[in-house]
């Protein structure tokens, strides 16, 4: 992850400008000085060592020296450090200080244009050469990182190298002399070889590992086939740049595990793509077509992943439950194969701030290529959507937005279902997996679900006024659009009797101006009229408002939909300290004090 750190209200206009140029980064700010940052913090060298340590790419809009203080501490293995780069608060000048060639000078380089300043690139490599041996394009692997040292060292020097292609296309090498005969050399091959003394080994996306598997195929066995068929070819696992399925696969463990295994991306195709295929196979099944709709999978989507110009170079291979094939392309783009697994994240944003919503939501919603929710909360996100697709609807709509957020999903988009609060909690979680389990289209059933809590308004309003809820409580929604009233009333006078604090949700509508009044009179049956009761609206935002009345003279008028109505039980009690009044609950520890 990529996370730009602001310390100061006037590098914030150029945080907004590379947050736009690097999509689905974060922004990061001090606590107290940088509003609108998606997480904010205290400590800006801890916050750094911590970001470093765990290995994201650290880009700080400040003095390079505070980002050196910060982690060199952590400073051993120039292979394992993070991109680390500073920026000027002014945008006139961009810094890689670690990580040049591990993507931090490339950053550099893309930062510095969009912002129109200098990129203070000082890697020898990089400046003479143009390229950096030991950082190949995206998807080019180093076999021998040790060898690039020499090997630069000697190009640099004027000396001769020379270059071997056995495999893929270099023209990225364009501009480096080479020589036709030299000691030194770099081999570019997709073949496993043991590097020879002066040889740097590259090895090129050019391999498109195609699975097929039964249902529940035990991920070991289709690793270890495909594996197998690599190494009985002399093929360099480094050389794979994707495995390929049918888009039936989606959802398989074992396909997902052998492309985690091997480090590249899992991609999914259709029957109609792999059928596209169907004359270059050299073990077309009439079992397969039956059951997938095409031929082949296994070397109908490797075929397909390497494009018209590739060719299989290990054709089927069976094991009792899987099946693998090889071909080999000039150069494969994972991207540009199909699909990958589609993704939906139901995230609670908490009241809406950034500052009260969770780093795993954030994360989620900057990965996101698709934003689902009502519109207020989709505005809420602020500067967190931009360069998002957008779709909102009204209140009203729950069942419109699950449904499209299950679609982008099973389309292959990594897609945000976004809720206020918690997504759990009166909120979209329940409903996507009821129209899971009722609709259930396959293609949904195929995509990746998660649901990741938020900050719920309960939290907050406790939050605010003490803590309220520190003992036994329940929450009511009086909303009787989707609960019959009888059953809230049920639920009203069982709480009123077990003398729990109860927290309502929809308290008052324009529509409905009595439930909240009833409310009141059911729980008056068991609880004295000075018992305090929280009213907080707009939590999390600029309107927000806390007070406290007694349960006695609660109203309809003290309430809306956006307030949070919390009745504490027979033992809450009202406190004034430090020039203001705070709601608790006693838990027993009482007892202990004495």
């Amino acid at each position: 992850m990529i996370v730009l750190v602001c310390l100061t209200p006037a590098a914030l206009e150029t945080a907004r400008r590379l947050k736009a140029l690097l999509p689905g980064a974060e922004l990061h700010g001090l606590a107290g000085r940088i509003d609108g940052a998606e997480l904010v913090f205290a400590d800006a060298t801890a916050h750094i060592r911590g970001l470093f340590a765990a290995g994201h790419t650290v880009i700080g809009l400040c003095a390079a020296g505070i980002l050196i203080r910060a982690v060199a501490p952590l400073l051993a293995d120039k292979r394992a450090e993070p991109p680390l780069l500073a920026v000027a608060p002014d945008a006139s000048a961009v810094v890689p200080l670690l990580g040049g060639h591990h993507g931090a000078n490339a950053l550099a380089r893309t930062m510095a244009a969009g912002l129109g300043a200098a990129a203070a690139v000082t890697t020898a490599g990089d400046l003479a050469l143009g390229v950096a041996l030991d950082e190949p394009p995206v998807g080019w692997r180093v076999a021998n990182p040790d060898g690039a040292k020499p090997v630069a060292a000697a190009l640099l020097a004027g000396e001769p190298v020379r270059l071997e292609v056995e495999a893929g296309e270099a023209g990225w090498l364009d501009g480096v002399s080479f020589a036709a005969e030299a000691d030194l050399a770099v081999r570019i091959t997709d073949h496993a070889v043991a590097p020879e003394d002066g040889e740097l080994v590259l090895h090129p996306p050019t391999l498109a590992l195609g699975v097929g598997c039964d249902r529940g195929c035990p991920p070991d066995q289709l690793a270890e086939l495909a594996l197998a068929a690599l190494d009985e070819e002399g093929l360099a696992a480094a050389s794979v740049a994707c495995v390929a399925s049918i888009d039936l696969k989606a959802d398989e463990a074992a396909v997902h595990a052998l492309a985690a295994r091997l480090g590249v991306p899992a991609r999914f195709l259709t029957a109609e793509d792999l059928n596209a295929e169907a004359p270059r196979l050299l073990n077309p099944s009439e079992v397969v077509l039956r059951e997938t709709g095409c031929p082949g999978v296994a070397e109908g989507a490797a075929l397909a992943a390497a494009g018209p110009r590739g060719a299989l170079v290990v054709p089927k291979r069976k094991s009792a439950r899987a099946t693998v094939a090889i071909a080999r392309g000039p150069a494969i783009a994972p991207e540009a194969v199909g699909r990958p697994r589609g993704r939906l994240w139901v995230v609670g944003i908490g009241p809406g701030a950034a500052a009260v919503r969770t780093p795993e939501v954030s994360a989620a919603i900057a990965a996101a290529t698709d934003l689902v929710g009502y519109g207020l909360y989709l505005d809420l996100l602020g500067e967190a959507a931009a360069g998002k697709a957008r779709h909102e609807s009204d209140l009203g709509s729950e069942a419109e937005r699950a449904r499209k957020a299950l679609d982008l999903a099973g389309a292959g988009g990594s897609v945000c279902l976004v809720c206020s609060g918690d997504a759990g909690i009166y909120a979209l979680a329940t409903l996507v997996f009821e129209l899971l389990d009722r609709e259930g289209k396959p293609e949904w059933r195929r995509a990746e679900i998660a649901v990741l809590p938020g900050v719920s308004a309960l939290q907050v309003a406790a939050a605010r006024a003490g803590a309220p809820v520190n003992h036994d409580f329940c929450t009511i929604s009086l909303s009787d659009l989707l609960t019959p009233w009888e059953t809230i009333e049920k639920r009203l006078k069982a709480a009123a009797e077990a003398d729990f604090v109860v927290c309502f949700y929809n308290p008052v509508s324009k529509r409905r101006r009595d439930q909240l009044a009833r409310a009141r009179d059911i729980l008056l049956s068991g609880r004295p009229p000075q018992t305090p009761v929280i009213l907080a609206r707009q939590l999390g935002r600029p309107e927000e408002e806390v007070r406290v009345v007694s349960l006695g003279e609660l109203t309809p008028d003290h309430a809306d939909m956006l307030t949070m109505v919390v009745v504490g039980s027979s033992e809450t009690r009202r406190l004034a300290v430090g020039g203001r009044e705070w709601v608790y609950t006693p838990r027993g520890y009482a007892r202990k004090l004495v």
